[in-house]
């Protein structure tokens, strides 16, 4: 067979498999179709699968295929981490200053703290941080993952609760936007190579001018030039964040931030989200899983997800519990808030990826921290829902 036919033959298996499993078993309570493509391409890669079928893997899965698949997933990525910068919105956050700053803080710092120690405990053994990665690199990098929120399918479940258009989601938007924005923050700190600190310094200081120059012309031309435009400066930002050493991803991020998404319409941002969901960002899952490694032993690789798991799930929820007892909410309110921002999957898996990469981490913890991301994702609707039924008014409150 040609290298075409077999790459078709890979995208219907990435887009048919998850989509037929998700419909036909009806998990969406439990596990969206993000969350079940994310497990189906952990499924795909040589971990399990490739594992058992080494001849599937060997023919489907060649180099040439997956170099193919791997060009569609950073684009994906990149177009994805995009759209999240355009629409963080923080004018909120400042009118609200102390009660976001408070929560997020604490929903953010918590977390990381126990993250951190789990990764401490972790990085007794080898096998879990990366050739090019310092132990406070990987301590930081895996205490980071365990705070993380995935502010867009944070939206898609608070939509799928009706609470995304009230008062209790754009509060807790606030607090992940907030929190989104020290993410970025911390994995550029990660990533600051003292050898190319000038490339970096040289960056940041081109970037500034340039994102002056481009919301300058962004105002003044039509929205139908918007996009292109907007294109183009996202793979510019991409290439000058990657030649100065903090990773194409960082790049994209700023390259959304400093953009309005009044500019492109709201309407037009939800589809074209929505667009990259449905079309591209599969392929990115299945690349992901094909990363996946077990080379440390299946129950070893388990049981680290297992307390990296633990430590996010508590840490989230006692950062809420202080937060609300500090800022004198109801009775179940932080657990509610708590267990909606313990949505992991994308944005986490992108940082991790980008660890990975960096080789910060290896393959074996980059698979605990894919399987953590995955438990803390599907425990929050079932863990929220019943605690937004008993709690009447909270779709109200505003703070």
């Amino acid at each position: 067979m040609t290298t075409s036919e077999i790459f078709l033959i890979a995208l219907l298996i990435i887009f048919a498999v998850p989509w037929l499993f998700w419909r036909l078993l009806r998990t969406d309570y439990w596990a969206p179709l993000v969350v079940v493509q994310i497990v189906g391409g952990i499924l795909l890669g040589p971990g399990v699968l490739g594992a058992a079928f080494p001849d599937y893997y060997a023919f489907i899965f060649r180099g040439e295929v997956i170099g193919a698949l791997n060009g569609i997933a950073w684009w994906a990525v990149m177009l994805f981490v995009w759209i999240a910068g355009i629409e963080l919105d923080l004018s909120q956050a400042w009118s609200n200053r102390r009660e976001t700053g408070i929560t997020a803080g604490l929903a953010l710092g918590v977390p990381l703290a126990l993250g951190a120690l789990a990764a401490v405990l972790l990085l007794q053994w080898p096998g879990w941080r990366g050739p090019n990665g310092a132990q406070w690199q990987a301590v930081l990098g895996i205490g980071m993952a365990c705070a993380v929120t995935a502010l867009p399918i944070l939206v898609l479940f608070m939509e799928k609760l009706e609470i995304l258009r009230a008062p209790l989601g754009q509060r807790i938007l606030r607090y992940a936007s907030l929190d989104d924005i020290a993410i970025w923050g911390v994995l550029a700190l990660i990533l600051l190579d003292w050898e190319r600190i000038g490339r970096q310094l040289l960056f940041l200081v081109g970037f500034a001018l340039a994102a002056w120059l481009v919301r300058r012309l962004m105002q003044r031309i039509d929205e139908a030039d918007r996009w292109p435009v907007g294109l183009i400066w996202l793979a510019l930002c991409g290439l000058a964040g990657d030649w100065s050493g903090l990773h194409f991803m960082v790049g994209a991020f700023l390259a959304g931030v400093v953009l309005d998404a009044r500019w492109f319409g709201h309407e037009a941002m939800d589809r074209f989200r929505g667009v990259v969901l449905l079309t591209m960002m599969p392929v990115f899952f299945l690349s992901t899983g094909l990363r996946t490694q077990w080379e440390g032993g299946g129950m070893a690789v388990f049981a680290a997800a297992a307390l990296l798991l633990v430590a996010a799930v508590a840490g989230k929820l006692l950062g809420l519990r202080l937060a609300g007892w500090i800022l004198g909410w109801q009775r179940g309110e932080a657990a509610l808030i708590g267990w909606l921002l313990q949505t992991k999957a994308l944005i986490m898996i992108i940082f991790a990826n980008i660890l990975l990469d960096k080789a910060i981490i290896t393959s074996t913890a980059f698979t605990a921290l894919l399987l953590m991301a995955v438990g803390s994702t599907m425990l929050t609707v079932p863990m929220a829902q019943p605690i937004l039924a008993r709690l009447t008014g909270i779709r109200r409150r505003v703070a």
